[in-house]
């Protein structure tokens, strides 16, 4: 958990128990919710971030590994990647 999550959560907290002694207006309680909700939030974007830096790593090696062990196939499919993109991206004028 991080601190928006902790601070969230403490102003909920907050706010229940001036609700339960009847002087809660609710800004408060709304006001932690948003921080927790934001926190939640805050997290789930680093845990993807996390996820594609680890495929992207993965990929990377792969694509090395291919490279180092299969040369000719490598240069083949460039070259034909190439050709198409060359042959679907021509305007004619």
């Amino acid at each position: 958990m991080n601190e928006d999550r902790l601070g969230g959560t403490a102003k909920n907290v907050g706010g229940q128990v001036e609700e339960g002694f009847g002087r809660a207006t609710g800004d408060v309680k709304m006001e932690g919710t948003l921080q927790e909700v934001y926190g939640q939030a805050k997290e789930t974007a680093a845990d993807a971030a996390e996820a594609i830096r680890e495929a992207g790593g993965e990929a990377g090696d792969f694509l090395r590994t291919t490279i180092e062990q299969r040369p000719y196939t490598t240069a083949a499919v460039a070259l034909g990647i190439g050709y198409l993109i060359g042959r679907f991206g021509h305007r004619p004028y």
